[in-house]
């Protein structure tokens, strides 16, 4: 995938701390999540982070419920031009500001299950580097996953050194595997017109299907 059309617009993201809030909304006789992030806002400061309380920004939103999807940490190592999928109205939640980015398909189901594949409209394009490090799920028919974020929400003591050691922790559902690699050519997961797959495991990382 490299020398893709897709020009990229920022680079150095791996390691940059972000978080987001999911709001819950009925939509179309499902769920909807409405995301806000503070991606390219600000750094998900920890002491605002920590003192959010979910019931009360999900009356604020006037949604059904909140889920506190973070704090997080990009695994990618440049971002492309993003497509604005939603209005991106800005809004300062428990004092962090945040930006609505993306729309995800929540079904019938608004829990975060693990090894549950989830349809997001993002309209973005995440580049990783050639000669870097991915981490990937693989599920039974051999489509790759490869990791975006991960997450510090779970496990507070997760960091980017224990990824590569990682599906020694995971519950991995039957045929699924994980593991590590370094890419040989720069791999470009180009989603700005198309929804997006992405999967979470138990710990809350998340994890991209690059076609």
């Amino acid at each position: 995938m490299a020398n893709h059309a897709a020009p990229r617009m920022i680079s150095d993201m791996r390691g940059v701390r972000y978080g987001e809030v999911l709001a819950i909304r009925p939509a179309g006789g499902g769920l909807q999540g409405e995301v806000y992030g503070t991606q390219l806002l600000n750094d998900c400061p920890a002491e605002l982070w920590d003192a959010l309380d979910a019931t009360a920004i999900a009356e604020e939103l006037g949604a059904l419920s909140v889920k506190l999807n973070g704090p997080r940490y990009w695994m990618l190592d440049g971002l492309g031009q993003k497509v604005a999928v939603v209005d991106p109205v800005l809004r300062e939640l428990g004092g962090i500001l945040m930006r609505r980015i993306a729309v995800v398909d929540l079904g019938d189901d608004p829990s975060s299950r693990p090894y549950t594949l989830r349809r997001v409209n993002r309209g973005a394009v995440f580049f990783f580097d050639a000669g870097r490090p991915v981490h990937e799920l693989v599920d039974p028919d051999g489509a790759a996953y490869v990791m975006q974020a991960y997450c510090t929400g779970v496990d507070p003591t997760l960091t980017q050194g224990d990824l590569a050691g990682l599906g020694d922790r995971l519950d991995l559902p039957a045929g699924w595997s994980y593991r590590t690699r370094v890419l040989d050519d720069e791999l470009v997961v180009d989603t700005s017109t198309t929804l997006a797959t992405v999967v979470q495991d138990e710990l809350e990382n998340t994890y991209t299907l690059p076609f």
